[in-house]
């Protein structure tokens, strides 16, 4: 009488929780099932990403400030213009008469700095490659955002169809525990194995919850990514996984050269090997050329007035103290950083490549022995399984264990399906922008 109290106990426990797992569901996840979806492909949140992503607008900034850069370094030096009054004497005065007769000794200058030695064109230069090394930048910010807006996708496409196996399991789990139920009241299943059953069935209900929340995470991401966070309406996704047919090629070292990141390296080096040649020019001397107009007036108290002159200037500098040493090492350096940049950037574009390859090759034959043989076992050892236990052929313990196997394969196979469009997507996006400005 006592086992037959905690069996009814363990069943109304579950009844009860049951309950309050379908009472856990978050309010706006229960909102969204009952609002109009809107649909996006993979194409169109690619198209919302490169409008609205925050690093693309950032990357486009970037562009403008090189420009901006490049207007600096392209001006010309100013003339000067100065203005003078001398021989004022507090003591004798300035004379009487209007200001042009005083007694002053008055002055206008303009003096126009030329710069020697190509300087002028070496900084137009560097900032020129500069430039182009921003705008290759925004190919490759281009390029992680497709890559990250194609993986976000796949995973919110993963998360939804894992969402699915495990409510399915859920679900089977909940009429195994029917069943179970009615075969330990006529005494055909014993108390233990469902309790076991029970232990599983919740565990399943929890993985649901989890599951729940994953699909929110990885909706969320995709929002951001798009420049959407403030979204609230629900969505769904038009695509499907990627074919597995697909052709590649692996990549060569002209399509590395062609990365975009790469192309920014390389015009790293060319605007630093051309700041060193603007410090080697630092060396020829500038030349700094005046012309000055002077009125001096002659008058009754100032008889050393010299009238209107004229006056030629030239001024040289005198490297006695300094022959820009520090400044020429400096951009020496700048030099050997911007070339070990560009074989670092080098080396993990072939690194990249070589991996991105393998990732799509080793997953495209996990799927493939997946989709061919493991999927359609498991499959059927299932459907065999919940047949005989639902005629009482097997033990609750055998349909466990083969409902177990079957989940984790179909986990698994989702796992390698997800890893394949990953990889698919990053070589799609490198091919994509991999190509001369």
């Amino acid at each position: 009488m006592i086992l037959r109290r905690k069996k009814s106990l363990s069943a109304r426990v579950y009844t009860l929780l049951c309950i309050a797992f379908s009472m856990t569901l978050p309010a706006h996840v229960m909102a969204q099932q009952n609002t109009e979806k809107q649909s996006l492909s993979l194409q169109q949140v690619i198209t919302l990403a490169l409008e609205k992503n925050h690093d693309l607008k950032l990357s486009e900034s970037a562009i403008d400030s090189a420009i901006a850069a490049g207007m600096i370094a392209g001006a010309a030096p100013n003339p000067t213009l100065s203005l003078q009054a001398a021989n004022i004497n507090p003591k004798a005065g300035i004379g009487p008469g209007n200001l042009r007769s005083k007694a002053i000794d008055s002055a206008i200058r303009v003096d126009q700095l030329f710069e020697r030695g190509g300087k002028l064109a070496y900084r137009k230069a560097s900032a020129a490659l500069l430039t182009d090394a921003a705008r290759a930048d925004a190919l490759d910010a281009r390029r992680q955002v497709r890559i990250m807006v194609s993986q976000s996708y796949f995973d919110l496409l993963a998360s939804e169809e894992k969402l699915l196996v495990l409510q399915q399991t859920a679900a089977l789990y909940d009429t195994t525990v029917t069943i179970a139920q009615k075969r330990e009241k006529s005494g055909d299943l014993a108390g233990a194995d469902l309790a076991r059953l029970l232990v599983d069935a919740l565990r399943s209900k929890n993985e649901v919850v989890q599951g729940e929340a994953d699909l929110l995470k990885n909706r969320q991401n995709l929002l951001f990514l798009i420049g959407r966070t403030r979204q609230t309406t629900a969505f769904s996704l038009t695509d499907s996984w990627p074919a597995t047919s697909s052709l590649f090629v692996e990549q060569s070292d002209a399509d590395i050269e062609h990365r975009p990141d790469v192309i920014a390296a390389k015009a790293r080096v060319d605007s630093a090997l051309a700041a060193r040649q603007l410090a080697l020019a630092s060396r020829s001397r500038d030349v700094t050329v005046g012309m000055q107009v002077d009125h001096y007036p002659v008058t009754a108290g100032n008889t050393q007035g010299s009238g209107n002159s004229f006056g030629v200037y030239l001024q040289v500098p005198l490297f006695i103290r300094s022959h820009f040493e520090g400044e020429i090492r400096t951009a020496e350096v700048a030099v050997d950083v911007a070339t070990e940049a560009l074989e670092k950037t080098r080396d993990l574009a072939k690194n990249d490549a070589v991996q991105n390859w393998q990732d799509v090759s080793t997953s495209l034959a996990l799927l493939l022995r997946f989709d061919d043989n493991l999927l359609i076992a498991a499959k059927k050892s299932a459907d065999a399984a919940e047949f005989a236990f639902r005629h009482g052929a097997i033990s609750i313990m055998d349909v466990l264990d083969t409902r177990r196997t079957y989940k984790a394969i179909e986990l698994d196979a989702l796992s390698a399906r997800l890893t394949y469009a990953r990889a698919l997507a990053t070589w799609q996006a490198t091919q994509s922008e991999n190509k001369p400005l």
